[in-house]
């Protein structure tokens, strides 16, 4: 296996793909499919389904077991280092400038700036989530599970993997007394 081949194959759709992970899918997917040939469509399909059902980046998991498939633990490696490289890149490049005019004026302000942008970002983004889990769930539940979060996130201090963990559960436990066990 050329080692070297699994590492384009990953490094030129985190260049070229511009987004993130569900932007560099189509990217992967011409060159696992239909440059290298590794996979046919239905099977890139199938990793593709597998790898969304985790956690975690998308593109990091297909690119860890595609590299896997293709050239072993070494090939897993450098699959998921190639996918990573460029962002890995682009940020030590724009820290260093950064970090050399962190003193201008310019500088500064980007921060000050960015703050309020990235807070309406993330208050469209609690929108949208609350919006569906409404829709998904019902007012009652979605509010129940809002306020459960916040009690045990802030007063009780427990931690987030804690209380994800615990709505997993929770989650389950309604599919199966809404579902039955089959």
């Amino acid at each position: 296996m050329n080692y070297w081949e699994i590492f384009l194959a990953f490094f030129i759709p985190g260049i070229l793909g511009y987004g993130g992970g569900p932007a560099s899918i189509p990217l992967i997917e011409n060159e696992v499919v239909e440059k290298y040939g590794w996979m046919t469509t239905q099977e890139f399909s199938e990793v593709l389904a597998v790898g969304n059902s985790l956690p975690g980046p998308i593109a990091t998991k297909m690119a860890a077991y595609i590299g896997y498939t293709e050239g072993g633990i070494l090939g897993s490696l450098i699959g998921l280092f190639a996918t990573i490289a460029p962002s890995i890149i682009l940020m030590l490049v724009l820290m260093a400038i950064l970090m050399k005019y962190k003193d201008t004026p310019q500088v500064k302000s980007i921060s000050v700036i960015v703050r309020p942008v990235i807070a309406v970002l993330l208050g469209v983004m609690t929108f949208d989530f609350v919006k569906d889990s409404v829709i998904g769930l019902g007012a009652l539940y979605t509010i129940i599970l809002i306020a459960g979060s916040y009690f045990l996130l802030e007063k009780l201090k427990v931690h987030p993997a804690l209380v994800i963990l615990l709505s997993l559960v929770v989650g389950a436990g309604m599919g199966i007394y809404q579902f039955g066990v089959h």
